[in-house]
């Protein structure tokens, strides 16, 4: 069984600068960038909406096959680090619809799909955190990407999502203000090859409260 190690944290905080420096520099391990252009295109090809319960339903299978697909891709590989993940995957389905003030049963309705897509999640969650205005200013600071969702992670989603994996185990925080993209990157090498030489848990104990810090 592979080791997955899981990087977290609001848009614009780091993340994928990370990833792509490990792919590019710790051959021990498989980066997996995230990927979800097969869910967003069958969305768009059957004229979903996620502001519809019923299509809500629709988006969140799909994007949760997605996600248990690229596990089952990882387990090839002795280490690999993804860049979010099944945890990701579960947040945003479980807390969407309350930012934008829907109160739907998804966790009811979704029960199977979320239990086979717990079986996915990372051993190791390395949370990247910054202030609003650190990100903010990180944001502007990159055009390259599609931002539209932004504002709504920062003020209704990253705050409920930093609580929630505060009380999922095997989750660390590395706070990342004031670090430099070399610093950052450098920082979360570390915590990989920290990872890597523990010893590697049979269970994680799900929904207990095992946090740690080191940042």
């Amino acid at each position: 069984m592979a080791l997955v190690l899981s990087l977290q944290g609001g848009m614009a905080v780091g993340k994928t600068t990370a990833a792509r420096w490990l792919a590019a520099h710790e051959p021990r391990i498989r980066v997996l960038e995230e990927d979800i252009s097969v869910p967003v295109a069958e969305v768009r090809r059957l004229g979903l909406d996620k502001h519809c319960f019923a299509d809500y339903l629709t988006i969140q299978r799909l994007f949760i096959l997605n996600e248990i697909t690229r596990w089952e891709a990882a387990q090839s590989f002795s280490c690999v680090v993804t860049d979010l993940g099944a945890s990701e995957i579960e947040f945003y389905t479980l807390h969407y619809p309350a930012s934008i003030g829907m109160d739907w049963p998804v966790a009811q309705a979704l029960a199977p799909e979320l239990a086979a897509l717990r079986r996915c999640r990372a051993q190791h969650t390395l949370f990247l955190d910054a202030s609003p205005a650190v990100l903010c200013a990180r944001k502007e600071a990159d055009t390259s990407r599609d931002r539209t969702f932004f504002d709504h992670s920062l003020t209704r989603l990253l705050p409920v999502k930093r609580h929630w994996f505060a009380a999922q185990p095997g989750t660390e925080f590395l706070t990342t203000d004031t670090l430099t993209p070399a610093q950052l990157c450098r920082a979360v090498h570390t915590w990989v090859l920290r990872c890597m030489a523990a010893p590697q848990p049979k269970e994680t104990g799900y929904g207990t409260d095992q946090t740690e810090s080191i940042g």
